[in-house]
């Protein structure tokens, strides 16, 4: 996520030995404990599910507070108005991210793939979608997601400058679709067993469908 914030200076919590506190018989790395001690208030989402990391943190007197890191499970809150309102703020959250000088491209980009395959899509319903479609298709994975034909960005913000150039994108429940949502390229969201008033992307072009959806489902949507 590092690489989306533009705004602000940003290291990844591993880089900074953050997540080495409260493990036992680890020691943190040198001047990191008085550099977090020299801060007024530490908000943090990491450590809500750690209690050993919370309870370190508190017994050297580092001035941490906690927020929850995902809404419970029977809240029928938007994530995105969720942390929004954690933060202090107030209204509807639509996440954005500009990416300058991109121009709208003639392809549709698919991401079969999300962080948990019961979200997912048969990935034989994309193929048939990228048969069927009217375009040229270009297929968005990880980099330890099986697919031989799929583009590859290490960087978050350079997937998102990338997906900001296609014409249209369709995936499964996953970051990468409230990515292609944030920068404003039209988004077909499949959503499967989770909540889309909780978890679906927002943004001005966005389609969520959901259940048994068929491949003309989609090409409706779309």
């Amino acid at each position: 996520m590092v690489p989306l914030i533009r705004c602000a200076e940003t290291r990844a919590i591993a880089s900074t030995g953050i997540d080495l506190l409260g493990l036992p018989g680890v020691e943190p790395p040198p001047g990191l404990i008085a550099k977090l001690g020299s801060f007024d208030s530490i908000v943090s989402w990491y450590g809500a599910n750690r209690a050993e990391f919370r309870e370190h943190v508190e017994g050297i007197g580092l001035p941490f507070r906690f927020l929850d890191a995902l809404p419970t499970p029977d809240a029928k809150i938007h994530a995105a108005d969720f942390f929004l309102k954690q933060a202090g703020g107030e209204g509807l959250a639509v996440p954005k991210i500009a990416c300058q000088g991109r121009r709208r491209g003639d392809f549709a980009v698919l991401h079969p793939f999300s962080g948990s395959a019961r979200k997912n899509w048969p990935l034989e319903r994309f193929r048939e979608l990228a048969a069927r479609l009217a375009m040229p298709v270009r297929w968005c994975a990880g980099p330890e997601e099986t697919l031989e034909e799929a583009v590859r960005f290490e960087n978050l913000y350079q997937l998102a400058c990338w997906l900001a150039s296609a014409r249209v994108y369709i995936g499964n429940d996953s970051g990468i679709t409230h990515l292609a949502a944030a920068v404003g390229t039209p988004v077909v969201a499949i959503f499967g067993p989770t909540d889309p008033r909780v978890w679906a992307p927002r943004g001005e072009r966005v389609r969520v469908i959901r259940g048994a959806v068929s491949v003309n489902e989609v090409l409706e949507a779309m």
